[in-house]
């Protein structure tokens, strides 16, 4: 063997594949649609540019969500991503009570956000708002009062 058949092979380059970059993902009207859920609420939610207009099943959102806790859980999202007052939300909520609604909704808020500006995905999933809360309530077992308390205990 000579020299010339021992020469090492030149390292050849590998060249990285280019990140994927998510599409953000909106309709011909320029918005966003998204579904959320918590306990049994459902949430569809649709977002657009705007000035921060909240409506509700057709009602203005700080009519239907009355109470300042459920106002607060709805701007989550936004004061996470820092994206307050740019966005115009139209929602239908059906099922549950006002706290579970509200919960869809920030659900759905956060999904059609990720949708609409998918660099704001991990800031998101981060807070733990992309994660749908899957605490429903217990069903009623037979010989129980209602999921777990026995009937009253009767000595005599």
């Amino acid at each position: 063997m000579t020299d010339e058949t021992v020469q090492a092979a030149e390292p050849v380059e590998t060249v990285a594949p280019a990140p994927v970059v998510a599409e953000p993902k909106i309709d011909e009207h320029g918005r966003t649609y998204a579904t959320g859920k918590r306990k049994d609420a459902v949430a569809r939610v649709w977002i657009k540019p705007g000035t921060g207009l909240l409506t509700v099943n057709g009602r203005a959102g700080e009519v239907y969500f009355a109470r300042p806790v459920l106002r607060m859980v709805l701007s989550q999202p936004f004061q996470v991503t820092e994206r307050v007052g740019q966005y115009d939300i139209v929602c239908t909520v059906a099922g549950g009570g006002l706290s579970g609604q509200a919960g869809a909704v920030r659900h759905g808020l956060s999904k059609a956000l990720s949708l609409r500006e998918p660099e704001l995905r991990t800031v998101l999933k981060k807070a733990g708002m992309l994660t749908r809360d899957s605490r429903v309530v217990e069903r009623k077992k037979y010989g129980k009062a209602k999921a777990r308390r026995s009937f009253q205990f009767s000595k005599r």
